[in-house]
């Protein structure tokens, strides 16, 4: 029974932070901009079986991409494991899903070896972080803290890998021989591991309660810091691969509030009734103009670098990095929320996630090629967030680039983006025998 009260009790103290933590990001969520409008549930779940959950993109890159399929498909696997954990801890018992029969002895039997995959994976993972120069690792957005993040991460995983073989190992050791044959179905590596490795019986109960508590408790540690780490991608990659962008990648939408004023003064009678009220900004200049989905992007960020590593503009060596976008604005709202949740701040000054966190010579180096979004793992479309940035530089401020500047003014002027009136369009074609009426 103490043993009961104890995981009971911490348990709830691990619940606690982690509910306040999933209260203020709900909270962020309702600083941001527009609806929760889906549709199409099949068309996303399809999208999200191939992607999420086949990892389809990550086996562009067959080696890693094996390793890093291992470690999620593990992760699914286990979870059924620590759901069990969690009953056990609170009911007193050892297997408290037995009842599920086959179901059970397959997920358990399947963890107990994805549980040695994932050690490899990790371990694999390692040296190539500590040993090897990974091009897309590095950038002026991965700060020494960010290595160090990922490092400790994936050492955690490690351990959480051992502990639940550890457990298994001493759980197998503590049958007799009858009981010791059912094992081998249920614990195909840690069964065969405990027969041969020599380990001592008598021992057996204690360490399968150190190893057991250690993993419980490393599971409800790890719970509560990933919100705070890149590895934050574990609980949102799967919702934001679900939530993913249907249209086409290259279509830009259009700004309601630009389309209204448009039909107003062309056909007044298709916006008879709407909400004519101007917007209190056009486009993006700080965290409370994005958009939900794009915070949900910046949250489901893995900081993997495949979407910077594509990028032609990052390729010739301008500032853009699409990856250094995301983790700019995941960094903004982690600055800006705390005042603006409880009303203490009434103006952000002169800092803004525009010019103090990206500057307009990123923004203006995208091609909007898409390149990073087709790359990226768990579909975050970056160049939705920087086309909004470039319509407030625009909009707003009347901010661009010489050569834009001067196609808006030949547009205006001359109906096209070319600095010809419209009379002398055809000049070109006289004496060729062209007919251009």
């Amino acid at each position: 029974m103490s043993k009961q009260l104890a995981f009971a009790l911490i348990l709830l103290l691990s619940l606690i932070p982690l509910a306040l933590t999933t209260v203020r990001l709900a909270r962020c969520f309702r600083m941001t901009q527009g609806r929760y409008r889906i549709s199409e549930h099949f068309r996303r779940l399809v999208i999200m079986g191939r992607v999420a959950i086949a990892q389809s993109r990550i086996f562009r890159r067959p080696v890693t991409g094996l390793f890093h399929a291992l470690v999620f498909w593990g992760f699914c696997i286990i979870l059924f494991g620590t759901v069990e954990m969690t009953i056990d801890g609170l009911s007193g018992r050892h297997g408290s899903l037995s009842g599920l029969g086959f179901i059970r002895t397959l997920f358990i039997a399947s963890a107990d070896i994805f549980a040695v995959l994932v050690s490899i994976s990790i371990i694999f993972f390692l040296v190539r972080r500590l040993f090897h120069r990974i091009k897309r690792f590095e950038g002026i957005e991965m700060k020494h803290n960010s290595h160090i993040d990922a490092n400790i991460a994936l050492g955690l995983i490690l351990i959480l890998m051992i502990s639940l073989n550890g457990m298994n190992v001493f759980h197998v050791l503590q049958q007799d021989e009858n009981g010791m044959a059912g094992m081998l179905a249920l614990y195909p590596f840690s069964a065969r591991f405990a027969i041969h490795a020599g380990l001592q019986q008598a021992a057996s109960p204690a360490c399968y309660e150190f190893f057991w508590w250690l993993h419980i408790l490393l599971i409800l540690l790890f719970a509560n810091i990933l919100p705070y780490s890149k590895h934050f991608h574990v609980f949102m990659s799967v919702p934001n691969v679900y939530l993913s962008r249907l249209e086409p990648l290259g279509k830009l939408s259009h700004m309601d509030s630009i389309t209204r004023e448009v039909n107003l003064m062309l056909n007044p009678e298709t916006v008879a009734g709407q909400d004519m009220s101007t917007p209190s900004r056009f486009g993006v200049k700080d965290v409370e103009d994005i958009s939900w989905k794009n915070y949900l992007d910046s949250l489901a960020c893995t900081e993997c670098g495949r979407c910077t590593s594509v990028c032609p503009a990052s390729i010739t060596g301008k500032m853009l990095s699409p990856r250094k976008i995301l983790m700019d604005v995941r960094a903004r709202m982690k600055e800006r929320a705390p005042g603006l949740l409880t009303g203490r701040e009434k103006a952000p000054g002169d800092h803004f996630l525009l010019r103090n966190f990206i500057s307009e010579e990123e923004l203006w180096a995208c091609t909007t090629c898409n390149a990073c979004a087709r790359e990226c793992p768990v579909n975050i479309n970056h160049p939705t967030l920087i086309v909004d940035m470039r319509r407030y530089l625009v909009l707003e401020e009347g901010a661009a680039p010489g050569g834009i500047k001067t196609m808006f003014a030949c547009i205006e002027n001359n109906g096209a983006p070319w600095q010809f009136s419209n009379e002398d369009r055809m000049l070109w074609a006289q004496g060729l025998e062209i007919n251009t009426n």
